[in-house]
């Protein structure tokens, strides 16, 4: 068993804390096929980044606002399937409210939405795609997340599932954990994971001290 220490604990939602994989792809499917493009490879190159970003990729010339507001009313209200990943509300009741908070690539519409129908805690503020200028990998989420708890990014760790996530927290100068629950180890080790564990079921709150460091023991780690 490993364990961990920090002072805060930074978590990406989509893959991380709530599975909304089907919803996702159901939606970028969609959108995909009404330009004719892969739907597979469109919800891969979606995944972990802001809506925005994939949207300026594929239609360079589109209304990017326009398009935007489009995919985000279809994910507000596809709600089917979102859920609590496995140990995700356990870790967040356990973790000191003002030392972890949420780094989404969501709108904050969105990204309420998704947490309310999964049942997880709602951070007193978190950080979404409306909140930053440059979305993962660009470290400016996750110093963002840092600066609203009051901690130091080098303090925090990052909980990320997608390759994008994890290279936006090493850069902000985070430690990363990252989870099995959207790509393989080997891409996740590429991005520059420090840990590696299967899900939030496999990280346990060890204890706090006065100077408010936390310690995290990882079971099954990779």
């Amino acid at each position: 068993m490993t364990t961990i220490r920090c002072k805060g604990v930074l978590f990406d939602l989509d893959g991380v804390l709530a599975d909304s994989t089907p919803a996702v792809a159901r939606v970028w499917t969609v959108w995909a096929n009404k330009y004719g493009f892969d739907p597979e490879e469109t919800v891969r190159r979606a995944h972990g980044r802001p809506s925005l970003t994939t949207i300026r990729e594929l239609l360079p010339d589109a209304d990017h606002a326009a398009e935007n507001r489009f995919v985000e009313r279809m994910e507000i209200e596809d709600t089917e399937d979102v859920v609590a990943l496995p140990g995700a509300v356990k870790l967040l009741q356990a973790l000191p409210a003002n030392q972890w908070t949420v780094v989404t690539s969501c709108t904050r519409p969105l990204a309420l939405v998704r947490l309310r129908v999964a049942g997880l805690p709602i951070p007193a503020r978190l950080v979404t795609s409306n909140d930053i200028i440059n979305g993962k990998p660009n470290p400016e989420p996750y110093l963002k997340g840092a600066e609203i708890l009051g901690i130091p990014a080098a303090d925090c760790i990052v909980v990320e599932d997608a390759p994008a996530g994890i290279r936006a927290g090493k850069a902000a100068g985070a430690s990363v954990l990252a989870l099995q629950t959207t790509e393989r180890d080997s891409l996740l080790r590429e991005a520059g994971a420090d840990w590696i564990v299967k899900d939030c079921d496999s990280v346990r709150l060890f204890g706090s001290t006065h100077n408010g460091e936390i310690s995290l023991t990882l079971s099954g780690s990779a």
